[in-house]
C-alpha cells in the first residue's frame, strides 16, 4: 500500500512533507481534501485512532479563531463531522495513513523517519 497523505495543495507544512518524502523516495498519494473530501467514516475513525476529534482539528488555526463561539463547542460526531464539512481547513496537516492503516497528524521528520523505517 502506498502512503495516503490529506492535505491542502498551498500548505506550508504539507509542502514540506511532500519534499521530505520524495527526498527519501517514499511512494505517496497527495489528496487534497477541498478538490475531494474526506468520507464521514473515514473522518470518525480517524477521529477515534488519534484519541478524539481535538486531535484532528487545529484549534489554534486561523480557521477555529475565526468560527461564530457558537460553533466552537461540538459535542457529537455529527456535530463535528459538519463543522469539518463546511471548513475543511480545520482539519490538521498533513493527515497522513501509512501501510498499517494508523494514522497521524502534522510533519515531524523523527516521527515519520521511525515510522517508516528510514535511518
Amino acid at each position: 500500500m502506498v502512503l495516503k497523505i490529506f492535505g491542502l495543495a498551498k500548505c506550508s507544512t504539507c509542502l514540506k512533507a511532500l519534499a521530505w518524502l520524495d527526498q527519501h523516495d517514499v511512494s505517496y498519494k497527495f489528496e487534497d481534501y477541498r478538490e475531494h473530501p474526506l468520507p464521514q467514516a473515514s473522518l470518525k475513525k480517524w477521529a477515534v485512532a488519534l484519541g478524539g476529534w481535538e486531535k484532528l482539528v487545529n484549534r489554534a488555526s486561523m480557521t477555529w479563531r475565526n468560527l461564530d463561539d457558537g460553533l466552537k463547542t461540538p459535542q457529537t460526531d455529527a456535530q463535528w463531522l459538519g463543522l469539518i464539512a463546511d471548513y475543511p481547513a480545520l482539519i490538521r496537516r498533513p493527515l497522513t495513513v501509512y501501510a498499517d492503516e494508523s494514522v497521524s497528524v502534522g510533519f515531524n521528520e523523527k516521527r515519520f523517519a521511525e515510522k517508516l523505517g528510514i535511518k
